[in-house]
């Protein structure tokens, strides 16, 4: 099932499933996945939380723009994009113009079960509840939605059924 000459950019609030259906779409489209925090987290010599911690939220956004230009030179890669990727209009050019955005979404609740046993969501420090995460989607969502060339609902889906659905969409 490989054959895409182009880069898809999955996008959307953190604990929608994009590093899991990354790598699912790396196998099944036999192209390189890119994990993007992870990226820069290797290239800074420090964690995300870190990163925040140190330098602020500014300097990160900075370093999420730095990386996306870089893509621009992999073709084809399916890239785990940050939650917060969208924020710049600036980052939503750079993606537009690699290939296929894909916004993966989930209620907040489906959101809170998947995340709240994780230490590593600098922005939910502190916040780790269900009303905080559906203002922070909320701020987020026109946002999310406008960037989006494919919108694909995760809640209660398998992996494979959303894999599937962006396959479709995409080709």
């Amino acid at each position: 099932m490989a054959g895409i000459d182009f880069n898809i950019m999955l996008i959307g609030f953190m604990g929608t499933g994009k590093s899991t259906i990354a790598n699912m779409l790396k196998e099944k489209l036999q192209v390189e996945q890119i994990e993007m925090d992870t990226l820069i987290a290797q290239e800074a010599g420090m964690s995300i939380s870190k990163i925040f911690e140190t330098f602020g939220e500014e300097h990160f956004r900075d370093l999420e723009t730095e990386m996306l230009r870089k893509f621009q030179e992999k073709k084809p890669v399916v890239v785990s994009c940050g939650g917060g990727v969208v924020l710049r209009d600036e980052n939503i050019h750079i993606m537009k113009g690699q290939g296929k955005i894909v916004l993966l979404t989930a209620e907040p609740d489906t959101i809170y079960e998947r995340v709240k046993n994780s230490n590593a969501r600098p922005i939910l420090n502190g916040n780790m509840n269900v009303e905080y995460i559906s203002s922070l989607m909320e701020k987020r969502r026109a946002r999310y939605e406008s960037a989006a060339d494919i919108t694909v609902a995760t809640d209660g889906k398998t992996v494979e059924e959303i894999c599937q659905e962006i396959i479709g969409a995409v080709k």
